[in-house]
């Protein structure tokens, strides 16, 4: 069973900030979603070398980088346009699953790539990146990214054994309503989040959803 890490804090950006730099990781995968932001707004203002991060993303809605809803432009706003690192979004515009797999392929090589650092974010439901309860996509064995249909937008997202692959993988988890869907993560339940084995799971999550007195 995979060790999962869960620390409860008042500032989820301060505490994933301080992760990252202690880690110090070369190559990442970013999460979209609201918790991230502010995680993102903090490692732009760390002190780093990100001329020599690779970053990548986790998953992206089928959309134009420039639309309210892409993954990529909330990561651009809060970090990567003020910082020199090589990014790697996922042309949500061309939603190619085939061509992100081979822009992984020509920075990590062949076989299953290898992240020094995941941000994940987590649903109510339990999902993770775009790996949704009962989708086909959660028994992906070859594929490092598939295209997934959702009833708004088709996603890409990268798939479990890329994420299992992992050095670290990081939870952004922070609300009240995803207070059962953390529960079921630390758990170990059968839900897509859960199935994530990376070498190790941190989860940062605020006293709400951890279900802790504030």
């Amino acid at each position: 069973m995979t060790k999962r890490e869960l620390v409860v804090s008042d500032d989820i950006a301060e505490t994933a900030a301080g992760l990252f730099a202690r880690l110090r990781p070369r190559t990442l995968a970013l999460a979209g979603g609201r918790t991230p932001r502010a995680v993102y707004e903090r490692l732009a203002e760390l002190e780093y070398d990100w001329s020599a991060v690779e970053v990548f993303f986790g998953d992206e809605r089928c959309l134009p980088p420039d639309d309210p809803d892409s993954n990529f432009r909330m990561a651009d706003e809060s970090l990567l346009s003020r910082v020199a690192a090589r990014v790697h979004r996922m042309r949500g515009e061309s939603c190619d699953a085939a061509g992100y797999e081979e822009e992984l392929r020509a920075v990590f090589g062949e076989g299953v790539p290898k992240f020094d650092l995941v941000f994940l974010g987590l649903g109510a439901d339990g999902h993770t990146a775009s790996l949704f309860p009962g989708d086909a996509a959660l028994e992906e064995r070859e594929r490092l990214v598939v295209r997934v249909e959702r009833p708004h937008q088709p996603r890409l997202t990268l798939t479990l054994p890329v994420l299992s692959a992992a050095k670290l993988a990081v939870f952004l988890v922070a609300g009240e309503e995803k207070r059962g869907a953390l529960a079921r993560l630390i758990a170990g339940e059968d839900i897509p989040a859960a199935r994530v084995a990376a070498e190790g799971v941190v989860i940062i999550a605020d006293a709400a959803a951890a279900g802790e007195d504030a």
